[in-house]
């Protein structure tokens, strides 16, 4: 079984491909606006000396995140499941920060997780984990800070909030894409879209 993943979703590009070990080797570079130039260059280096044909399947971040990062990301990954035939796993960002937390801490129980959003928002979600596999109790949406405090309070929760090494996090959703397959799910490429939490028109006309 050989999995890639990627993370996009900031200016960081995070990649991770399965190994030997529990958890997957993953590498981040800060590559700032220049995701779409890199992506396939790096892409080529890292699985080297493997072939493309050895993978078993695929995951990217599918955001919330950066809106020209995030596309690049799952638009690269959806054309490389499409053309190699592979299962493609497009995963949530926020996802993969609650199964890293779950890592560190190993206690995988109901947890709180964020990142920041435009004109003073950001966008929460609230995951169980099952089987190593976040699972949603309420899926992401953007809040008012005052409304996520009071969501933290009713759900007796302590916010996780995303800060500058997310893309760190490429290696928990390979990890939870790894699960998945175990479990004999084979997602086709064209269910895995983009989200970005708000929209860029929007936010500019804001």
């Amino acid at each position: 079984m050989l999995g890639l993943a990627i993370h996009t979703s900031t200016p960081t590009l995070g990649l991770a491909i399965s190994t030997s070990s529990d958890l997957p080797f993953g590498q981040t570079w800060d590559v700032g606006r220049d995701t779409a130039a890199v992506l396939l260059p790096r892409l080529q280096e890292f699985i080297a000396p493997r072939a493309w044909t050895e993978l078993n399947f695929l995951a990217v971040a599918c955001g919330p995140g950066g809106f020209t990062g995030t596309r690049i990301g799952v638009v690269t990954a959806r054309t490389l499941a499409q053309q190699l035939e592979l299962p493609l796993f497009g995963l949530s960002t926020l996802a993969g920060l609650a199964a890293a937390q779950w890592r560190q801490t190993g206690q995988p129980q109901p947890i709180a997780v964020s990142m920041d959003a435009q004109r003073g928002q950001l966008i929460g979600a609230l995951y169980d984990c099952q089987d190593g596999i976040p699972i949603a109790l309420e899926t992401e949406q953007v809040y008012e800070p005052e409304s996520w405090a009071q969501k933290l309070a009713d759900w007796q929760l302590t916010d996780c909030r995303a800060d500058e090494t997310i893309a760190t996090t490429v290696t928990d959703l390979l990890a939870i894409a790894e699960r998945q397959w175990q479990r004999g799910d084979r997602p086709d490429w064209s269910a895995a879209l983009p989200y970005y939490g708000q929209h860029p028109v929007s936010v500019a006309a804001g």
